[in-house]
């Protein structure tokens, strides 16, 4: 995915040709406004060899000024709720699928676990074993959509499931492939984090699944700087690569454990691009709680912050010119970006101090 602002269409194209030349088989870009919609068909014209996907994020009304300049569109089920709240879903979905079919569109249904539609998480909590909360309501919402587009007649379409936890990814997938076989799956780990960390648990998925013939499309998403983003193809490419020829990487006895960063890939959405030297900062500050079983989650923007960083120990969601601090759901308040990693480290403290109390780590 393109780590631009869609909007800087010469950063787009670039950042586009690069992936593509990487080996990309997509490159994706996100479209959130009408000014985005304009600069894709700009950005569209310059790269007429790529697959281009749109991420629709919070607005499905713009697909149909997209379309037309795309292969493929992504949306979120989660998100249909942000717009016309009172509309059924089913309305919503017809209408991107009515348009891709128009515009000659494949689709995505794209479900996260940390951004599942609000109904579908509380019809399922607690329906799942502990370490595979959501994995229940993830699913359900990706059959629900499967059904949707298959009453409307639509065809072409594949599904996703992620999360930043490769064991919820194994075992979302598993549980789709099972029920619906015939439907495509486009596997990833969201949010994975930096290297190294970010690919080993990317591996841990795609080996467990690419073994089992569960999989068709792959993503890498990693956090890079910018001009770094064709490590995601070639992490992506070598993974494959050593699944074909038998080359299994071992995991560490004790990998999953202790001090855990997740952080999301430095994509279009970001607001700031000092979110990525954030990460690398907390990341570097909090080594000394590496024996702890703390997570810290490193969110860049509005879409993935608020709900992604409910699951973590502390969470960091990054606006243009602050970062929002969590701990758990407890929102602990704004700060500037210079002063943040002050204070994360004051929680951090606090949190290891509470599990020497108990004799944990």
């Amino acid at each position: 995915m393109c780590a631009t602002k869609t909007q800087d269409i010469e950063a787009t194209v670039e950042q586009a040709n690069m992936l593509h030349n990487a080996g990309a088989g997509l490159v994706r870009v996100a479209v959130d406004s009408a000014k985005d919609v304009l600069a894709l068909a700009e950005v569209r014209a310059r790269v007429p060899e790529a697959n281009v996907v749109v991420d629709l994020q919070e607005n499905y009304r713009l697909v149909t000024q997209v379309a037309p300049h795309v292969n493929k569109v992504r949306y979120n089920p989660g998100h249909l709720y942000h717009h016309e709240k009172d509309k059924p879903v089913r309305d919503k979905v017809a209408l991107i699928a009515e348009t891709a079919a128009k515009d000659d569109c494949a689709l995505r249904v794209g479900v996260n676990c940390g951004s599942v539609d609000p109904a579908m998480a509380a019809k399922f909590d607690g329906a799942d074993e502990p370490g595979l909360d959501g994995v229940t309501a993830m699913v359900e919402s990706a059959l629900e959509h499967c059904r949707i587009l298959d009453d409307l007649g639509f065809t072409r379409y594949v599904v996703s499931l992620k999360d930043s936890d490769p064991r919820k990814v194994i075992e979302g997938n598993r549980r789709f492939a099972a029920a619906r076989p015939d439907v495509p799956l486009h596997l990833g780990v969201t949010e994975a984090g930096m290297l190294p960390d970010g690919a080993i648990k990317t591996r841990i998925a795609f080996e467990q699944l690419l073994t089992a013939g569960i999989g068709d499309t792959i993503r890498v998403s990693l956090t890079l700087p910018f001009a770094e983003k064709w490590r995601e193809v070639e992490v992506g490419r070598q993974i494959i690569d050593d699944i074909e020829n038998g080359r299994f990487r071992s995991v560490p006895k004790d990998f999953g454990q202790g001090l855990n960063i997740i952080s999301c890939p430095s994509c279009s959405r970001v607001e700031n691009e000092a979110f990525v030297d954030l990460a690398f900062n907390v990341k570097e500050m909090a080594q000394y709680a590496k024996a702890y079983d703390i997570t810290i989650a490193v969110m860049g923007c509005r879409v993935n912050g608020p709900g992604e960083t409910d699951d973590a120990d502390l969470g960091l969601w990054c606006a243009p010119t602050f970062v929002n601090l969590k701990k758990g759901e407890e929102e602990l308040g704004a700060f500037p970006y210079d002063t943040v990693l002050d204070r994360l480290r004051l929680e951090l403290d606090a949190l290891i101090e509470e599990k020497k109390a108990v004799g944990a780590h």
